[in-house]
């Protein structure tokens, strides 16, 4: 169950209506995750899916790419809905089942071209230290130039954004998929 109440189209006030709307007419189709909570923010949420939507169709990385990013920074911040959104397009643009698995084992999947590599050590640094070492950065600023590593580090950034939210207010998976991982214990949390 979610923390926060998740309104439907129906319960929504004008403002909040027309960003649910264009965010059902653009590339996403429909509305789920992290939106459904800023939506409680109408501007907050307008904001938030052209950022989303910039970050994840017009950079100057392939979809493939993008989706490793988006998968290391949904394992290392803990977020099953995350996981289970981004698997999902992940596979759909041709990440191999084996380099999946290995991110959510918490392992370096073996065998990763030199992009993939670059794109895989820099998230994992990024969120474990919130920075990279100077060889990582080297590499990713080798292989994707100065943009490259400034809409990687963004694009990572906005992910982390994302999990919080998600794990925060407990968005749920839908319904009859099982996580993953679990979610984080906040039980002890004071």
């Amino acid at each position: 169950m979610p923390r926060i109440h998740l309104p439907s189209r129906d319960e929504m006030n004008v403002e909040q209506r027309e960003v649910y709307d264009r965010i059902v007419s653009g590339p996403r189709g429909k509305i789920q995750g992290p939106l459904r909570a800023a939506l409680h923010n109408a501007e907050l949420a307008e904001k938030w899916q052209a950022l989303g939507s910039l970050l994840r169709y017009r950079t100057s990385f392939s979809p493939r790419l993008s989706e490793i990013a988006i998968l290391v920074t949904g394992r290392q911040g803990q977020s099953p809905f995350e996981w289970y959104a981004h698997r999902i397009e992940a596979e759909r643009v041709g990440v191999e089942v084996s380099l999946i698995e290995a991110i959510l084992q918490g392992e370096r999947p073996q065998d990763l071209s030199e992009e993939d590599a670059a794109v895989y050590d820099y998230a994992m640094q990024l969120c474990q230290h919130r920075s990279v070492s100077d060889a990582v950065y080297a590499r990713a600023l080798r292989h994707f130039g100065e943009r490259g590593v400034v809409e990687l580090t963004a694009l990572v950034g906005y992910y982390t954004m994302v999990a919080m939210t998600l794990n925060c207010h407990e968005i749920p998976l839908p319904e009859g998929v099982a996580p993953a991982f679990p979610l984080p214990q906040h039980a002890g949390l004071k």
